[in-house]
C-alpha cells in the first residue's frame, strides 16, 4: 500500500535513518582501513593489505611499514608546474587539517625537500592496464615511510589521488597513518554522474556547491542540473494553474519574468558552481528541457505553446518556436563552462516530423555554440517510422527501454549513458520508482553501468557506453520535504554508485562491510549545508542536541553528534571538561563510542542522568595513550542525558570527532524472518528486519496475516517496535514462542483500535523468547498489513 500523495512528512529523520545490512557488533564497527590497532598488531612483517577507499583502488602492491603524518609536513609541487598545482596543494593542505586535525606545512614548489607529501604532474605518466582511462583521470600513489607521492598525467588524476590519501587517513585509527605500498588507480567508465531535478524544486546555491564537493569526494564527475520543468498533470487540465520553474536569471530586460519567483540562479551563482566544480574535478552539465516539460517557456511566450498556450508543450509547427529556443541557449550558453549541454527532447507528443526537425536543429545549434549535445532517449516512441534522418552526434541518456532502449540506441550508432528509470530514479516520497532511495544491496551485488532491465544489458565496457547516471526527480511539486531530506535519500547509495561506476565491480568487501566503510567516510571536507543522515545501527545520538562545559573558538558541541566525520568539538583549557548529549527522552543505553581527535583524553568517564542534574558514572577509562576510537560498554540502563567527562588529558585540551550513544541492540536485525504472505515478490518479510527504513513487508489483503522473526536462540525480550506503513493493523497481537519451530505461541500484548500509521512501541515485562510474532486480527484499510520495521529489543 503506497503512502498518500498529500503533504508528506519525510520518514527519513536523521535519527532514525540506518542503513541496510548494518553492522551491529563493536568489533565490526572498527574501521576496516589499515592503520587500526588490530591491523598493526596482526601485520608484523606481512605486506600491507589494500587500504579502504571508496571507490576502491584498482591496483595495490603493499609493502611493510607506515607513513606517519606529522604537523608541518611539507607539501611540495614541481617548480615547473607551480602555477598549475599550488592551488590544488593549498586545497589539499586545508583538507588534511579538516580531516585529521593536523596542519601540514605551507605548500611550496621546488626540489631538495625531503619527506612530506608530493604532487607530481607528468603528462607522460601511463599505466598500461588503465589505458586511455588512466591517461585522462588516473593516478599513482606511492607511500613510503618517509614520503607520500601522487603522480598523475592530469590535474583531475592528481585531485583523485589526494581524495584517496584523505580517505585512507580518515579511516586510520588516529587519522595520521598510511600503509606503505603503491596504488595505480583509474576509472573504467568515462561518465559517472548524478542528475538533480532543480526545475520542480529549488535547491539553494550552498546545496549545489556541497553536492559538487561530495561528488568529488567519491570521484563522481558529472552533475547534470535539470533547470526547468513543471508539474506533470495540473488539476482539471488547467495549465495556467500549474507549477513551473526556470532556474536561470538573466539581468537583461528582455528575459524579465522567465526566471521562477520562488528561486533562481544568477550569473554569480552559476560562476560559483563552476568554480566549485572545477576545484573538485566535476563537470557541471546544464539541462534546459524542451519541447515538452516546457511550461515555463509557454508561460513566458504563450503564443508558442500548443492548445493556445494551455499546455506544457511547445508548438513545433511554428518556426519562431525553434528560433526562440535557440535564443534561450544563446543567452545562457556563455555561462556554461561544460563542453556539453543537455537539451532534453523527451516525452513530446507532437508530430514526428516536427519533433525530428527540432531534435536536429537544436543539436546542430549547440555545436555552433561549441557544445556537444546530450538528450533523453525517446526515439522508439517519437520515431515509429524509424530513426533514419536523426542527428547521430548526440549522446543519448537511455532512461527507459520502451522509449529508446540501450540496444536500439547503440545499434543506431549513438553513444549512451545508462540512466535507466527502473534502476536509477529516485522520486522522493512518491508511490513509484524508488521513493525512499535506491536499492543498495542490488546495486552493489548485481548492477553495473552496462546492466539494464530485461534483455537490454550491454557487454561490460561497451565502447558506446559512456557510463551511468542516477537521478532525483521531484515530481511531487506540492509535497512538503526539504533539500536535506533529498540528500538523505541519495546519500545511502551515493558511495555504492560511485564504486560501481568507477570499476563496475565491488570493493572486495561484502555489502555489509562496504556499508560500514561508507558510513565511516560518508562525507569529505568543505561541506557547509549537507549533513550526514546515516547512523550506525542502534545509535540514538545522531544529530542530538549537545552541550559542553567549555568550547574552543571555531568548534561546537554538536559537531560531535552531527554525523560528519570531518567536524569535531574541542574543549577549553579546563582540566576536566564535559560534553553532554540530550537524547530527548529517557532511552535504554548500553554503550558509548568516542573518536578522540589529536588532543585526546588519557582518563575519562561516561556518566548518565535522567534530568541533567543528578549524574551517575557507568563506565571509566584510564591509561589511554592515543587518538582514535574507544568503546565503553556497561550494563543496560535508562537515561535521557549521557555525557563524557574528562579527567586527564594528553595536551592542553580535549577534542572529539564523534560521540555516539547506543540503544540496547535490536535482536531481530538481520535474523530469519517469515510471513504468512507477501503482496509482491519485493515486499517480503525480511524487509522488516533488514535495518533499512526504505524497505517494507506487505501482506495480502486479508485479516489474520502474520510476520515472525527467529532470534536463533532464546533471548530476553523487553520491547517490541512496529513501524507501520499506511496499511497498518487496527487490532493485532504480539506473541512469543519458546521453541525453535514456533509450534506454540502465547500472547504478551494485544493492541486494539489503532487508527494511524507510524511507530508503535510496546514495552513488556521481561519474557523469554526464541521467536516473536505479530499476528494481525483486523486491518485499518482495505489493503493488507505493511511494516517498515519489526524490532525486538532486550
Amino acid at each position: 500500500m503506497p503512502p498518500s500523495n498529500g503533504s508528506i512528512s519525510p520518514r527519513l529523520s536523521r535519527r532514525s535513518f540506518v542503513t541496510a545490512l548494518a553492522v551491529t557488533s563493536a568489533v565490526t564497527a572498527l574501521p576496516l582501513g589499515l592503520g587500526s590497532a588490530a591491523a598493526r598488531a596482526a601485520g608484523g612483517n606481512a605486506a600491507n593489505e589494500r587500504p579502504v577507499v571508496i571507490p576502491a583502488l584498482q591496483n595495490w602492491a603493499g609493502s611493510t611499514g607506515r607513513y606517519r603524518l606529522e604537523a608541518g609536513a611539507p607539501i611540495v609541487v614541481q617548480a615547473a608546474k607551480a602555477s598549475e598545482l599550488l592551488a590544488l596543494a593549498r586545497q589539499f593542505a586545508d583538507d588534511i587539517e579538516e580531516v585529521t586535525g593536523i596542519r601540514p606545512g605551507v605548500p611550496r614548489a621546488g626540489r631538495g625537500v625531503r619527506g612530506g607529501l608530493r604532487l607530481v604532474l607528468d603528462p607522460a605518466d601511463r599505466h598500461a592496464p588503465g589505458g586511455d582511462r588512466y591517461a585522462e583521470e588516473g593516478y599513482t600513489l606511492r607511500v613510503t615511510a618517509a614520503a607520500v607521492t601522487v603522480t598523475a598525467p592530469t590535474r583531475t588524476g592528481l585531485y583523485y589521488g589526494t581524495r584517496s590519501v584523505l580517505q585512507i587517513l580518515l579511516r586510520s585509527d588516529g587519522r595520521r597513518e598510511l600503509p606503505t605500498g603503491t596504488a595505480h588507480d583509474w576509472p573504467d567508465y568515462r561518465l559517472r554522474g548524478f542528475m538533480l531535478d532543480a526545475g520542480r524544486r529549488f535547491f539553494t546555491p550552498g546545496f549545489i556547491r556541497d553536492q559538487l564537493r561530495l561528488m568529488g569526494w567519491f570521484k563522481l564527475n558529472d552533475l547534470q542540473l535539470h533547470l526547468n520543468d513543471n508539474e506533470i498533470s495540473p488539476a482539471g487540465g488547467d495549465w495556467s494553474q500549474a507549477y513551473d520553474a526556470f532556474r536561470l536569471r538573466s539581468d537583461k530586460p528582455e528575459w524579465a519574468g522567465l526566471a521562477a519567483p520562488d528561486g533562481s540562479y544568477s550569473r554569480g551563482d552559476w560562476d560559483s558552481f563552476e568554480d566549485t566544480a572545477a576545484a573538485h574535478a566535476v563537470q557541471l552539465t546544464p539541462e534546459i528541457d524542451a519541447p515538452a516539460h516546457a511550461r515555463s517557456f509557454v508561460r513566458f511566450r504563450p503564443e508558442l505553446g500548443l492548445k493556445g498556450g494551455n499546455s506544457d508543450h511547445l508548438d513545433l509547427a511554428k518556426p519562431e518556436t525553434t528560433a526562440f529556443m535557440k535564443k534561450v541557449f544563446d543567452e545562457f550558453a556563455p555561462w556554461f563552462r561544460s563542453p556539453e549541454i543537455h537539451y532534453g527532447a523527451d516525452e513530446y507528443t507532437g508530430p514526428e516530423e516536427q519533433y525530428r526537425g527540432y531534435f536536429n536543429a537544436m543539436a546542430a545549434h549547440l555545436r555552433t555554440l561549441g557544445k556537444h549535445p546530450r538528450a533523453w532517449g525517446s526515439l522508439t516512441e517519437m520515431a515509429p517510422s524509424g530513426t533514419s534522418g536523426y542527428d547521430r552526434d548526440v549522446t543519448i541518456h537511455s532512461w527507459n527501454n520502451g522509449w529508446y532502449g540501450p540496444k536500439a540506441a547503440t545499434a543506431d550508432g549513438y553513444e549512451i549513458v545508462n540512466t535507466n528509470d527502473g534502476l536509477l530514479y529516485v522520486v522522493p516520497f512518491a508511490t513509484y520508482y524508488h521513493p525512499l532511495g535506491l536499492d543498495g544491496p542490488y546495486l552493489y551485488e548485481s548492477w553495473a553501468p552496462h546492466v539494464f532491465p530485461g534483455d537490454q544489458s550491454l557487454q561490460p565496457h561497451d565502447p558506446k557506453l559512456r557510463g551511468a547516471m542516477s537521478a532525483v526527480w521531484n515530481d511531487l511539486v506540492h509535497a512538503t520535504y526539504t533539500q536535506q531530506a533529498v540528500h538523505g535519500l541519495v546519500e545511502k547509495t551515493f558511495g555504492t554508485l560511485a564504486q560501481k561506476m568507477w570499476s563496475g565491480s565491488g570493493a572486495g568487501l561484502s555489502y555489509r562491510d562496504f556499508t560500514a566503510e561508507l558510513r565511516r567516510g560518508i562525507a569529505g571536507p568543505g561541506l557547509t549545508t549537507l549533513t550526514p543522515t546515516l547512523a550506525e545501527p542502534d545509535q540514538i545520538s545522531l544529530d542530538a542536541p549537545a552541550t559542553a562545559s567549555s568550547t574552543a573558538a571555531g568548534t561546537r558541541p554538536v559537531y560531535a553528534t552531527d554525523g560528519s566525520p570531518v567536524t569535531r568539538w574541542t574543549s577549553g583549557r579546563e582540566r576536566a571538561p564535559w560534553l553532554a548529549v540530550d537524547l530527548g527522552q529517557s532511552r535504554p543505553v548500553q554503550r558509548v563510542r568516542v573518536e578522540w581527535g589529536p588532543e585526546h583524553g588519557t582518563a575519562y568517564a561516561v556518566e548518565v542522568s535522567d534530568d541533567g542534574v543528578a549524574w551517575r558514572t557507568v563506565a571509566e577509562r584510564t591509561g589511554r595513550d592515543r587518538a582514535g576510537w574507544d568503546e565503553l560498554g556497561f550494563p543496560a540502563t535508562t537515561a535521557r542525558h549521557v555525557r563524557l567527562r574528562g579527567r586527564e588529558r594528553a595536551s592542553t585540551r580535549y577534542s572529539v570527532w564523534s560521540l555516539q550513544v547506543y540503544d540496547i541492540p535490536d535482536l531481530a536485525l538481520g535474523r530469519p524472518t517469515t510471513a504468512s504472505s507477501a503482496e509482491t515478490a519485493t515486499l517480503t518479510a525480511p524487509n522488516a528486519t533488514d535495518g533499512d527504513p526504505g524497505t517494507r513487508w506487505a501482506s495480502k489483503y486479508t485479516d489474520g496475516e502474520w510476520i515472525e522473526v527467529d532470534l536463533e536462540q532464546t533471548r530476553t525480550v523487553r520491547r517490541i517496535v512496529l513501524d507501520w506503513e499506511t496499511a497498518a493493523g487496527r487490532d493485532y497481537d504480539l506473541q512469543v514462542s519458546a521453541d525453535a519451530t514456533g509450534s506454540s505461541w502465547r500472547t504478551v500484548a494485544a493492541r486494539q483500535g489503532r487508527t494511524t500509521a507510524g511507530v508503535d512501541t510496546v514495552d513488556l515485562d521481561a519474557v523469554q523468547a526464541r521467536r516473536v510474532r505479530m499476528l494481525g486480527v483486523k486491518r485499518q484499510t482495505t489493503y493488507g498489513y505493511s511494516l517498515y520495521r519489526f524490532e525486538v529489543r532486550g
